[in-house]
C-alpha cells in the first residue's frame, strides 16, 4: 500500500468540496480550484476527509495513487493557506519592479523584460532584489517562478542572475594567467 496514498486528506472548516465522478472542485477562503483527476482512481468524500483508493496493484495504479492524493492535498492546502515562492536577484544594477500586470525585470539586457502574471498569481517586490510569487495553485506558482528565473538564470562565474531563495549556485574558477 502507498504510504502517501493511503492517508486521508482532512478537509478543514470553511472549505467546501464538490466531487462529481473524477472531477473535484475545492472552494475555500483564498479561492477556488477545480481539477479532473485520473478516472481509474476512486475518490470518496465522507466525515470531512477525502480518501483515495486504487483498483489494482499494477505499477501505474500504485504511482497514480500517491500522485492523486498529493494533488488533492495541494488543492485543499492552496485554498486554505496558499503557496509562495521567493526569488532573489543578484548582480550590479539588477532589480525588479512590481507592476499591475506582473513585474518588470532589469537584469543586464539592453531593455527591461516585462513578465505578465497569469490570473490567480500575485507578484510582489519586497525590495528591488527580492520577489515573492503567491497564489492558490501550487503548480502554477512553481511554473511562474521557473519562468521568471529563466529570464536570467544564475551564472557560475560571478553568480549573477535570478535564483530561488536559499538556492546554492556552484561557482567556477575564472581564467588563470598561465605563462
Amino acid at each position: 500500500m502507498s504510504r502517501i496514498g493511503k492517508r486521508p486528506v482532512p478537509i478543514p472548516a470553511g472549505v467546501t468540496v464538490e466531487l462529481r465522478g473524477s472531477h473535484l472542485s475545492v472552494k475555500g477562503p483564498k479561492g477556488t480550484l477545480a481539477r479532473t483527476l485520473h478516472a481509474d482512481m476512486a475518490l470518496e468524500y465522507a466525515d470531512d476527509q477525502i480518501t483515495v483508493t486504487r483498483p489494482t496493484e499494477e505499477t501505474r495504479h500504485r504511482a497514480l495513487h500517491g500522485l492523486t492524493r498529493a494533488l488533492v492535498n495541494n488543492m485543499v492546502e492552496g485554498v486554505t493557506q496558499g503557496f509562495a515562492k521567493h526569488l532573489e536577484i543578484q548582480g550590479v544594477g539588477y532589480r525588479a519592479e512590481a507592476k499591475p500586470y506582473g513585474v518588470d525585470l532589469v537584469v543586464g539586457y539592453s531593455h527591461t523584460v516585462p513578465y505578465h502574471a497569469p490570473d490567480g498569481i500575485t507578484i510582489s517586490a519586497e525590495s528591488p532584489t527580492a520577489l515573492t510569487i503567491a497564489g492558490v495553485d501550487k503548480e502554477l506558482v512553481g511554473q511562474v517562478a521557473a519562468e521568471i528565473r529563466r529570464v536570467r538564470p544564475p551564472e557560475p562565474y560571478k553568480g549573477k542572475g535570478i535564483r530561488y531563495r536559499g538556492e546554492h549556485v556552484r561557482r567556477k574558477a575564472g581564467k588563470t594567467g598561465v605563462k
